[in-house]
């Protein structure tokens, strides 16, 4: 008996074995794949995404944005490598999904109905909504009932077609919209800037960081509530790769990664100052030249656009100004303070900026080390503006109201509490303007990522102009032939200036000045 189970034992082994060998060829029955696996043994994680400041952009060699910083921790977290596909519109990211071109879509990508019928979607990480936004100086729409479609552009396979199709027929039946198949949402907003076209819709977040850039673009209305964002991938049998993002979410939420990347690239504030944003810019034009060179000469540790937006703060880069309290120049320093710097007059520029400079390194040396390394510089902010034992005293408030002392999103929600007697009472270095520390860091935050923002995109259109001037190189007069006498009159319009004049204004005026 023992030979003979031992028999059947070995046969059904063979059994299973055969079976597992002709499993993926048997016609009515597929073997679902195992995503995680697959990508495990390609040793690379697939990811589609668009170029845009909060997704995924290149600055001065560094690669940021939130989806980006999301998708190479989810790699690490697998233990395979990250390749990042950047695709100019949302219908292209579909796309790639579509022929098995992408593992995932990390793009900011709004959660429906129809996308989730089609697409599996993974973890919210945070919410937007959708905004109809035009140029200050034209006409702006009071409701959708006052938009066409000569005046209303949206992206290719952007979410809210399918909002705009239910408000049509639900509320707004005189309501139109195109769409353009090759242009994607930040280009859209850049023609709405140059006013090519009337009004387009963008995601909250995505308006108010293009508006730290433009301040001319402004908001006419929300055409949707919040909404979901998540990373998409094919459906499909096997849940493996919905298993591990569901993990991989958990994790990061659990040891403060997700709240810090969200800190970082959302923590900016909704709140946008038209008249301020402009002000700042003009002053990078004309202000900021001068002093670039003392910025990014004492800026050390830290980037010196930042160190240009906390003197912007300070003192809106006046050499002489001067507070109330007696702080003075660029930086706005104690006399107290640049003595113990050895300064000698807080009014000369270049003493100011090495001071300030130095002060906030010494307070960014103080700042315990159990903070991350990428939040310490809001907390040495905190300290440099009320100074460093109120900042403590913040941190010791968030514990006690079972915050996390070493989270910048925690302890910045505090700051204000110091200022209220129940709760400074309580605290060993007692009252402060905590709200004004909240105000002060938050609008350096702001000057940064307009400043950033601003001189990028200054770059980009230098390298473009460069790139223009080698492609038409300059003709002396002596090389051009003299225009046949039929085309004289049109020869005449560049002659007497006025196309010189009307460029800039209309470009289409060549057109309008060609004989017919």
């Amino acid at each position: 008996m023992k030979k003979l189970k031992i028999n059947y034992l070995l046969i059904g082994i063979v059994t299973l074995l055969l079976a597992a060998a002709l499993w993926p060829s048997v016609p009515w029955f597929s073997k679902p794949e195992n995503r995680i696996a697959a990508i495990q043994e390609r040793g690379v994680l697939r990811v589609s995404t668009i170029n845009s400041p909060l997704t995924y952009t290149r600055i001065n060699d560094q690669t940021l944005g939130l989806d980006y910083e999301l998708a190479q921790h989810f790699a690490d977290y697998l233990g395979v490598k990250l390749k990042i596909t950047v695709r100019q519109n949302i219908s292209q990211l579909f796309d790639d999904l579509d022929h098995g071109r992408a593992d995932l879509l990390a793009a900011g990508l709004v959660y429906n109905n129809a996308r989730s019928n089609n697409y599996q979607a993974g973890p919210t990480y945070y919410s937007v909504s959708q905004q109809l936004v035009w140029r200050v100086g034209g006409i702006r729409p009071r409701s959708l009932a006052d938009v066409s479609e000569d005046e209303l552009t949206v992206a290719p396979g952007h979410v809210v077609i399918d909002d705009l199709r239910r408000l049509k027929a639900e509320k707004y039946p005189s309501l139109g919209w195109r769409v353009d198949e090759k242009l994607g949402t930040t280009s859209l907003l850049e023609q709405v800037r140059d006013k090519k076209i009337a009004y387009t819709i963008a995601d909250s977040v995505a308006v108010n960081l293009f508006q730290r850039v433009h301040p001319e673009i402004a908001v006419a209305l929300d055409v949707t509530d919040e909404q979901p964002v998540t990373w998409f991938s094919q459906q499909g049998e096997d849940q493996t790769l919905q298993a591990a993002l569901l993990d991989f979410y958990s994790v990061i939420n659990e040891d403060g990664i997700l709240a810090r990347l969200e800190e970082k690239y959302l923590g900016h504030g909704e709140d946008f100052d038209y008249v301020d944003t402009r002000s700042f810019l003009r002053a990078v034009d004309s202000v900021l030249p001068e002093l670039q060179p003392l910025f990014e000469k004492y800026a050390e540790k830290i980037d010196w656009r930042l160190l240009a937006a906390i003197s912007y703060q300070e003192s809106h880069w006046d050499a002489q100004a001067t507070s109330p309290t007696g702080v003075r120049g660029l930086m706005m320093l104690t006399k107290n303070t640049a003595l113990s710097l050895g300064l000698t007059d807080r009014t000369d520029a270049e003493q100011s900026i090495s001071g300030g400079a130095r002060y906030l390194q010494d307070m960014m040396a103080k700042v315990p080390e159990t903070v991350p390394e990428e939040e310490r510089i809001w907390f040495a902010l905190a300290a440099y503006n009320l100074g460093y034992a109120h900042m403590l005293d913040a941190r010791t408030l968030t514990a006690k109201t079972k915050g996390n002392p070493d989270s910048w999103t925690d302890v910045k929600q505090r700051l204000p509490l110091l200022s209220q007697k129940p709760w400074y009472s309580k605290l060993t270095y007692g009252y402060a303007r905590g709200h004004e520390a909240y105000a002060y860091v938050e609008n350096i935050r702001k000057y940064h990522i307009s400043l950033v923002g601003y001189l990028l995109e200054k770059e980009r259109e230098a390298a473009k102009a460069e790139q223009l001037a080698q492609s038409y190189p300059v003709v002396s007069p002596a090389e051009i032939t003299p225009p046949p006498a039929s085309v004289l009159p049109f020869a005449a319009f560049f002659a007497d200036g006025a196309y010189e004049r009307s460029r800039s204004a209309d470009p289409n005026i060549l057109l309008q000045a060609r004989p017919q």
